[in-house]
């Protein structure tokens, strides 16, 4: 697939906002989390908040760009019973009252007691967690496209978006708050070698044989199609330059690229912010704690490139590709 930037930025910016929001609606149901440092402060839930919800408002802004014409996007709102992407738009929009309201009441500005807290609390974890969900199904539920119709597609997109949003919550600690990031300084590593392992698996499934056009065509499966009907073959692929299809669905990419770049992914994403997490701990590492998040940030957008550059859609073997 042809990687939108747009996009990119999408889901990325998106998760990584969603993510921010969960650990600090996390770390209010969960006060033990900052054992070895102090209770989350006013100011670094203000300045994680506003941050979470920037990040947020920027990604679903930049979702509309790719849009052949954005004016249409209301229509994303008109098929919930039934599409993944109606359902990421309007949870999408529910957030923004909510979000404010549990905001306002963590603050103290709202006379709401710790009950209402600790639930509004609750309901921004959850629905924050249902948006990122919603977005990977929107490219699982494809059965078009071998490489994304996988659970482990929202499992990545879980996963990254809270490593991401993780780490910029260790990075506003630092930078905001002063008495360090305690017990979420050993659960980042964590939880990134648990992010690491559920990519590895994604890039292991990438590698499975692909769909030929026996079952394109829905003759049989291969083996069966070669003892009976024969292998199905294309004799003429019906034009003579590229196409909308072929330039959107059939973006090539070098296997030398792609193993350079899923080493990146893995330094930028996992290795290095790991590395300079337990250098963190040493001593003031505010500048440290934001290197890590921004070396986290431009790792995922290097990941998600690929998820898009890698996929292959089956209209492929209508135009020549042989699996």
């Amino acid at each position: 697939m042809n990687p939108a930037f747009s996009v990119l930025v999408f889901t990325v910016a998106a998760g990584a906002g969603y993510g921010l929001l969960s650990w600090l609606a996390l770390l209010l149901l969960l006060p033990t989390l900052s054992q070895g440092a102090a209770p989350l402060g006013s100011g670094e839930l203000l300045t994680g908040g506003l941050l979470g919800l920037v990040l947020v408002t920027l990604g679903l802004l930049s979702s509309t760009l790719h849009l052949g014409n954005p004016k249409n996007a209301w229509r994303s709102f008109m098929r919930f019973r039934s599409s993944w992407l109606s359902r990421e738009a309007v949870c999408a929009v529910l957030f923004y009252p909510l979000a404010l309201l549990w905001l306002a009441a963590a603050l103290g500005w709202l006379p709401l007691g710790e009950g209402a807290v600790a639930a509004l609390s609750l309901l921004t974890l959850l629905l924050a967690q249902l948006i990122v969900f919603t977005t990977g199904m929107i490219y699982a539920c494809l059965k078009t496209i071998r490489h994304w119709h996988t659970p482990l597609t929202p499992v990545n997109y879980l996963m990254i978006g809270l490593c991401t949003g993780l780490l910029l919550l260790l990075a506003v600690r630092g930078l905001v708050g002063d008495a360090g990031i305690g017990r979420l300084g050993e659960i980042a590593p964590m939880l990134l070698a648990a992010g690491a392992i559920a990519k590895w698996l994604y890039f292991r499934h990438a590698r499975l044989p692909g769909k030929s056009l026996n079952d394109a065509t829905g003759l049989g499966d291969g083996a069966r199609s070669a003892s009976t009907a024969g292998r199905v073959r294309l004799l003429d692929q019906g034009h003579t330059a590229g196409t909308f299809l072929t330039d959107e669905f059939d973006y090539r990419v070098t296997l030398a690229r792609i193993a350079g770049l899923r080493l990146l992914v893995a330094a930028l994403l996992f290795a290095v912010p790991i590395l300079l997490l337990s250098s963190a701990g040493t001593g003031d590492g505010g500048g440290t704690l934001l290197l890590a998040a921004l070396a986290g940030l431009a790792g995922a957008l290097v990941e998600r490139w690929l998820f898009f550059a890698e996929a292959r859609h089956v209209v492929n073997l209508y135009h020549g590709r042989p699996a």
